[in-house]
C-alpha cells in the first residue's frame, strides 16, 4: 500500500477526539434543514413512498462511509478524500475534491448562520439579523480556536440536543399510531405510490441532501485519539444517522397525511402540535435553530482542517498550514469563514437569483467528495494483494463492487444537481471551471518550487 504523503505534513496535529466526538461532529454535520425542513419538499413529491427514497440514499451513504472508514483507518488526515484521491486516483482530482468541498461548506457555513439569524426573528423580531450573525459567527470562531478536545466536548453535546429532540419525536409519533390517535396514513391518501412508481427516485436528491455530512468523518481522524477508534466511528456515524432518518421518515409518514406536508408549517412541528406537545412551534424553532448552529459549528471545524492540509502540501498557501499552541489552525480558520461574509452580503445586497446560483454549485462541490471517495477506494482495493487485503483493521463489508454501485448511484446525483435547473447548471460548470482554472496554476508553482 502507497504511503499517504499527506501524513508527514499533518504533525502538529492534536490527536485527542475519541470515536463518540468523531461520530457527533459528523452527525451535527449532517442534521439539518436537509431533514427537519427539507422532508417536506421529499413529501410533496414521493408521497408515502419517499420511505424508498430514503432507503436508497442510506445505500449510497452506507457505500461511502464504509470506502472512507477503511481508508481512513489506513490513512488517517484531515485531508482525508484529497489525500484519497491524489494518492490513487490523480492529483486533479484530489484537488478538486479537497477544494470544492472546502469552497461548498465554508459558503454553507455562511447559509447556516444566515437561516440561524432568521430563526432568532421568531423570538426578538426588531433585532436585525445582520447582529446575530456577527454574534454566532464570533462564538463559533472563539469554540474552534480552542484545543480539538474542548471543540469536540462542544460539538458533542450540541448536537446531542438536535438528536436527542429527534428520538423524542420519533416516540411521539410512535406512541400516536400505536395507541390508535391517529390513523396511519401509509395507504389513505391515493396509495403508497400516489405519484407513480418514479415519484421515490426524483426525492432521492433531497434524501441525499439530508445525509450530506457523513463524509466528514473521515477528515476528523487526522485528529483521532486512536487509529483503533476510527472503524468503530465509521459504524456508529452511519448506522446512527441511518436510523434515525428512516425512523423519522417513517413515522411521519404514517402520521401525516402526505398532501397536508409543508403548507403552512415543518412536517415535525405539524406531528408535535398532533402529539399535544407544549409549545411544538417554539420547540422546533429552537432545535432548527441549534441544528443550524451545530451544524455551522462542525463545518468549520472540517473546512478549516482541510485547507489547513492544502497549505500544507502546496495546494495553498503554506501561511495556511500553521498551528496555534492549541493545535488549531488559526489562520485556515479565519480565512474559512468566508462564507459568513459572503452569505451576509449576497443574501441583503445581490439579486435572488446569486444566493441559489451557489447554492447549486456548493451541493455538487459536497456530492463530488462522495464520487471521488468511492472511485479512490475502488483503486485502493484493486492494488491490494490477499494478504493485504486481510491485514486491513477495517474492511467495508459490500467491498469493492459495493464501491462501483455507490459511485454510480452518486455520480448520478452530482450530474442530476448539475442539470436540473438553468441555475445549477451553470452555478456547477463556472465552479469547476474556476477550480481548474486554479489547480492548473497551483501545480505550476509547485512544479517550479
Amino acid at each position: 500500500m502507497p504511503e499517504a504523503p499527506d501524513l508527514v505534513h499533518e504533525q502538529g496535529l492534536h490527536h485527542q477526539l475519541s470515536a463518540g466526538q468523531m461520530t457527533m461532529v459528523a452527525v451535527g454535520g449532517s442534521i439539518g434543514t436537509g431533514l427537519l425542513l427539507g422532508s417536506a419538499a421529499a413529501l410533496e413529491i414521493a408521497g408515502p413512498s419517499v420511505i424508498l427514497s430514503y432507503l436508497v440514499a442510506a445505500f449510497i451513504a452506507y457505500t461511502v462511509a464504509m470506502a472512507l472508514g477503511e481508508l481512513a483507518s489506513v490513512h488517517p488526515a484531515a485531508g482525508s478524500f484529497g489525500v484519497y484521491g491524489e494518492l490513487y486516483l490523480n492529483p486533479y482530482l484530489g484537488f478538486l475534491c479537497r477544494a470544492g468541498y472546502w469552497a461548498s461548506i465554508a459558503f454553507s457555513i455562511g447559509a447556516e448562520l444566515t437561516a440561524s439569524a432568521t430563526y432568532m426573528s421568531y423570538w426578538l423580531p426588531a433585532v436585525p439579523g445582520v447582529v446575530w450573525v456577527f454574534l454566532f459567527s464570533a462564538l463559533l470562531v472563539l469554540v474552534n480556536l480552542r484545543s480539538v478536545l474542548a471543540f469536540g466536548r462542544f460539538e458533542f453535546w450540541f448536537a446531542m440536543i438536535k438528536f436527542s429532540t429527534i428520538v423524542a419525536f420519533i416516540l411521539a409519533g410512535t406512541a400516536l399510531l400505536v395507541s390508535g390517535r391517529v390513523a396511519p396514513q401509509y395507504t389513505a391518501q391515493g396509495g403508497f405510490l400516489p405519484k407513480g412508481p418514479i415519484a421515490p427516485l426524483l426525492a432521492v436528491f433531497f434524501a441525499i441532501y439530508a445525509f450530506g455530512g457523513v463524509e466528514m468523518l473521515a477528515v476528523t481522524t487526522g485528529e483521532s485519539r486512536s487509529s483503533e477508534d476510527i472503524p468503530r466511528a465509521a459504524r456508529l456515524t452511519f448506522f446512527l444517522l441511518a436510523g434515525l432518518y428512516l425512523a423519522a421518515i417513517i413515522v411521519l409518514v404514517g402520521v401525516m397525511p402526505w398532501n397536508h406536508a409543508g403548507v403552512s408549517e415543518s412536517p415535525f412541528v405539524s406531528v408535535l402540535r398532533l402529539a399535544k406537545v407544549p409549545a411544538a412551534a417554539y420547540l422546533m424553532n429552537f432545535v432548527v435553530l441549534t441544528a443550524a448552529l451545530s451544524g455551522a459549528n462542525a463545518k468549520l471545524y472540517v473546512a478549516s482542517r482541510l485547507l489547513f492540509s492544502m497549505g500544507r502540501t502546496g495546494w495553498a498557501p503554506a501561511s495556511l498550514g500553521k498551528l496555534n499552541a492549541s493545535g488549531s489552525p488559526r489562520l485556515a480558520l479565519l480565512v474559512s469563514s468566508y462564507g459568513i461574509v459572503t452569505a451576509l452580503i449576497i443574501e441583503n445586497w445581490a439579486p435572488k437569483q446569486a444566493f441559489l446560483y451557489i447554492m447549486g454549485a456548493a451541493f455538487s462541490g459536497l456530492i463530488l467528495s462522495w464520487v471521488v471517495s468511492l472511485a479512490a477506494h475502488v483503486s485502493f482495493r484493486w492494488r491490494l494483494a490477499p494478504h493485504q487485503l486481510a491485514a486491513l483493521p477495517m474492511r467495508s463489508p459490500l467491498g469493492m463492487w459495493g464501491s462501483v454501485l455507490g459511485c454510480i448511484l452518486a455520480a448520478i446525483a452530482v450530474l442530476h444537481t448539475l442539470f436540473a435547473t438553468r441555475i445549477n447548471a451553470v452555478g456547477g460548470l463556472v465552479f469547476f471551471a474556476a477550480l481548474t482554472i486554479a489547480y492548473l496554476l497551483l501545480k505550476r508553482r509547485r512544479q517550479a518550487s
